[in-house]
């Protein structure tokens, strides 16, 4: 069998090695220069100081599809996502029809086959139609095709207490997990940005840190009384890195992610009033950027997810009030974390890996994915040049929408090749177009 060689490549920042892949395996990692005869016939990539790190996984990503296709759909997002270094997304609930029937979700998990390039894993919604009234189907999302492990409202709270302990409930049958999108409603009608002083200033309705905080706290609690499994989106404040905490050292099985943008960005940029830096929860402080970086670094904060959130020009490119929340995610993600905690000294390449492979595999229940880079795992692989600067262009993005926050801006570390199950979905920085199932929609 003709296999997958990628020469002269550096694990997790080790000493350079050959890695020899066969089928969707790893078979052999041998010396530098050993592995081009190991395999009659097979292909070679050149990984000549190149960083290898297990496939990327986000657990958090906005596809849009169904309904929103004008934005992004399956393929484009999985395009993006490939690019960015990923073999595996979450697919959030919040489509229209709303991912919270068996249906839907099938649909979802089917059309990310289709595109070849990423597992696409749907996100379940926790409620009916997202509106927090009565549960969705979680037992009958969590036992189709698409085996969902993942429930989250996201975009909206699972606000009512009670509701959420029965939901909390009832995926323990099936080692599931809650994503809660922690923002109590009361506190946010109406909010814009971070509330402080500089929200004074702008003039725009403030979004005061309680309100995700409170939640986080609730949630917690709930979670340690019935001893099922909790997760946190997009954490964005220094005091909700401090309940994790607590509530880790007293053994409760919460996991909390960050996102890319909230541990670069600060509120200081919506002085412009570009739209393209509204998202939710908003862009906070430096001092809380602070203290998500510190989260990360020292594993309160288990994972990097993209909150990659596509929106169609006209929901951008215009006054601020009216403006979607979101920004893009998926192919700046692996530069941003490179930039934040790699280069400042923060993490090394095994502590990448974990927070954006290993952990979130983990977390999502993803099997096949998240493996070590050793002999006999699953070869799904992303080759990066962390010594290599790029400039974020918008046009050149994969994804169908352009609002990105990163507009003009130098990033380190570019994706220059990706493996998914043991052949090229990305090679030498492009897509491999016929990795894709043919005539996946584009």
């Amino acid at each position: 069998m003709s296999g997958l060689i990628v020469t002269g490549v550096r694990p997790l920042g080790g000493d350079p090695v050959d890695i020899v892949m066969e089928g969707d395996l790893i078979v052999d990692i041998v010396g530098p220069g050993q592995g081009a005869a190991h395999v009659a016939g097979s292909q070679v990539l050149d990984g000549t100081g190149l960083i290898a790190l297990p496939g990327l996984v986000d657990l958090h990503t906005h596809l849009r599809e169904p309904g929103r296709e004008d934005a992004e759909t399956v393929a484009t997002g999985a395009r993006a996502a490939a690019l960015g270094g990923y073999t595996a997304v979450f697919a959030m609930a919040n489509t229209d029809p709303v991912a919270d029937t068996a249906g839907v979700v099938e649909q979802v998990w089917r059309l990310g086959r289709e595109s070849g390039l990423v597992d696409v894993h749907p996100v379940g919604a926790v409620t009916v139609g997202l509106m927090g009234t009565h549960l969705a189907e979680l037992g009958a999302m969590a036992t189709s095709a698409a085996q969902v492990r993942v429930f989250s409202d996201d975009g909206k709270c699972v606000w009512d207490a009670a509701l959420m302990r029965r939901a909390l409930e009832y995926v323990k049958a099936f080692d599931g997990v809650i994503a809660q999108h922690a923002q109590e409603p009361r506190l946010t009608e109406g909010a814009q940005m971070n509330e402080g002083a500089l929200s004074g200033v702008l003039g725009l309705i403030g979004w005061p840190a309680v309100a995700e905080e409170s939640i986080i706290a609730r949630d917690v609690l709930l979670a340690h009384h019935v001893g099922s499994r909790l997760h946190v989106c997009h954490v964005s404040t220094a005091g909700s890195v401090d309940i994790i905490r607590w509530a880790k050292a007293r053994g409760i099985n919460v996991t909390a992610e960050v996102t890319p943008h909230h541990l670069l960005l600060t509120e200081e940029l919506v002085r412009s009033y570009d739209p393209v830096f509204k998202v939710n929860p908003p862009l906070r402080r430096a001092e809380d950027v602070e203290a998500l970086r510190e989260g990360l670094a020292d594993g309160t904060i288990d994972i990097v997810a993209t909150d990659h959130a596509p929106h169609a020009h006209e929901d951008k490119d215009c006054e601020w009030g009216a403006a979607s929340f979101g920004m893009l995610g998926l192919q700046t993600a692996l530069s941003v974390v490179i930039d934040t905690m790699v280069n400042s000294g923060r993490m090394d390449w095994a502590g990448v890996a974990d927070r954006m492979s290993v952990a979130p595999a983990r977390i999502g229940r993803a099997t096949r994915h998240g493996g070590s880079l050793q002999i006999g795992s699953i070869a799904h692989v992303t080759l990066v040049d962390p010594t290599q600067m790029w400039t974020v262009q918008p046009t050149e993005l994969a994804s169908k929408s352009r609002n990105t926050p990163y507009a003009g801006m130098q990033l380190p570390g570019r994706v220059v090749h990706v493996v998914k199950d043991g052949r090229p979905t990305v090679r030498d920085g492009a897509l491999v177009l016929d990795s894709a199932v043919a005539g996946s929609r584009s």
